[in-house]
């Protein structure tokens, strides 16, 4: 009845209630992050407009030239630094972390 699926699921909607209130109070952008066993994906999302503004993983082509495996901490920098790039030239400078109901540490 309530297996980890079930509360990762409750955890996911009790953080992104709370972001969302907070994105529309100040006007930021949500960049949420998602780490699989063997990939990571990065978006930022725009919650007002409901579209996403810029996005990056270890699947694009940019990406995989640069880096060897593709679930490492270089992987996840080259992410980083890629979705930041798109997002910075799409004009958004202050985003706020969508944890997506996993533990950040």
């Amino acid at each position: 009845m309530n297996g980890p699926k079930q509360k990762l699921l409750k955890r996911k909607s009790r953080l992104r209630y709370g972001l969302l209130k907070q994105t529309r109070k100040s006007g930021r952008a949500r960049l949420s992050v998602y780490r699989s066993n063997l990939h990571i994906y990065a978006q930022v999302i725009d919650d007002v407009k409901g579209c996403t503004i810029a996005s990056a993983s270890t699947v694009d082509k940019e990406v995989k030239s640069q880096i060897s495996k593709t679930s490492t901490k270089e992987a996840a920098s080259v992410v980083g630094k890629l979705v930041a790039q798109r997002a910075v030239k799409s004009g958004v400078k202050e985003v706020v972390f969508d944890r997506g109901g996993y533990i950040y540490h």
